[in-house]
């Protein structure tokens, strides 16, 4: 079985954090998103993989490679110009085989469900939704497409366009067929739309999906996949440090006396831990991380080559690679009032849907010694912070 990953976007709604790394690359549970979604496709029977790569391209090739470390077949597809999923899929046509699933770059499905689209002919995947006004919606008559209706205020059902689909050779002509949409891109939806004047094509829906949409989304992916989570020992542990529950330490990795950690979490490799810190349940910490003496983090995510200083507070945020936390740095993540945490995607101000949550920062942040900052607060990259300042909202990477 072959399978396309259209993971040729940037994703703008997950900046700061893709400002130098793009959405497929983030780390998820130890891993980038798009490894994940190889896993679980391989799991379901594919071994043969075409990777649509654009922004952010030679960072996974440099990961990724030929495939052979993870045992199968990895080749590329080059999207030039982000001009659709349509697009991005136009450009794997000289490698498709007859007959292929095609999955977008910032989903993960469940396996049973993909290994049940991958037995089939041709059909899209859907996942019924509580709120459809956000997405792309299926008519449907008695398990088979109609139409892919997208995000309206009237949303006609609530199966949402998971992004998972399985197609033989005749999608390309149908593309090549389609003009421009209102956006200006090549939309696979509208090609969807003419397919089924030609085709049967069933709907798979899918038992469990994760989207990686927005910054806060890893955070709940973390939570999800951190469950499964064996516990793993290649690192030292001091006499002193307490582990409880599934944790994972990396090689090169030091534990430090008087260090609490209450699993699942996720520590990566030639990390410094403690001494006397408290690390929380579902914190995932990438490589090269310093965590110092009497800091606590809870549920977060913190990318590689950070450094958490000592007395410093993190929870439910998630950190962007080579950040430093000035002695005393509090992010608080709940607001008085119990209430929805506002954040910001696109510069825009939006109800994140969480009671908690920190802070999002950008690569390369450094803040001052005693800083606060607010909850569902934003900071671009390379933002350095005066002592004892006050952050809030969207802050921008000029000096202060």
């Amino acid at each position: 079985m072959q399978a396309i990953i259209l993971a040729a976007g940037e994703g703008s709604r997950m900046r700061p954090l893709t400002a130098k790394m793009p959405k497929v690359m983030l780390p998820v549970a130890g891993k980038p998103l798009l490894e994940h979604i190889i896993l679980r496709t391989h799991g379901a029977g594919a071994n043969r993989f075409v990777l649509v790569v654009g922004y952010g391209a030679d960072a996974v090739r440099s990961y990724f490679g030929d495939g052979s470390r993870l045992d199968l077949q990895i080749d590329y597809a080059v999207q030039d110009k982000q001009l659709g999923t349509g697009h991005a899929l136009m450009a794997a046509a000289s490698q498709a085989e007859d007959r292929f699933l095609v999955l977008n770059g910032d989903v993960l499905p469940d396996e049973a469900s993909l290994r049940e689209m991958a037995r089939g002919g041709v059909a899209v995947s859907a996942i019924k939704v509580d709120d459809p006004k956000r997405y792309g919606v299926f008519t449907e008559e008695n398990g088979y497409f109609k139409s892919v209706v997208e995000k309206s205020a009237n949303p006609p059902s609530n199966l949402a366009n998971a992004g998972i689909y399985l197609f033989e050779r005749s999608i390309f002509e149908t593309m090549r067929s389609m003009p421009l949409s209102e956006r200006g891109e090549y939309e696979l939806t509208d090609g969807l739309n003419r397919l089924t004047s030609q085709e049967r094509i069933k709907i798979v829906t899918l038992k469990s999906w994760l989207e990686i949409g927005r910054p806060w989304d890893i955070l709940a992916a973390n939570e999800v996949l951190l469950k499964d989570l064996e516990p793993q020992m290649k690192g030292e542990v001091e006499s002193g440090a307490t582990l409880k529950g599934n944790v994972a330490v990396g090689r090169g990795t030091i534990v430090r006396c008087g260090a609490y950690i209450v699993g699942p979490v996720i520590i990566g490799d030639d990390c410094d831990i403690g001494p006397n810190c408290y690390i929380r349940p579902t914190t995932c910490i990438g490589d090269k991380v310093r965590i110092g003496n009497a800091v606590e983090v809870k549920n977060s995510a913190i990318m590689n080559g950070s450094k958490i200083g000592h007395l410093s507070y993190l929870g439910d945020s998630v950190i962007g690679e080579n950040c430093n936390f000035g002695a005393g740095t509090v992010c608080s993540n709940l607001r008085h009032d119990k209430g929805h945490i506002k954040s910001f995607v696109k510069g825009e101000r939006v109800d994140s849907g969480r009671r908690k949550l920190g802070v999002i920062m950008g690569e390369g942040v450094m803040t001052g010694i005693n800083t606060s900052i607010y909850p569902g607060t934003v900071i671009e990259p390379g933002f350095r912070g005066l002592p004892a300042a006050i952050h809030r909202g969207l802050v921008s990477s000029k000096r202060d």
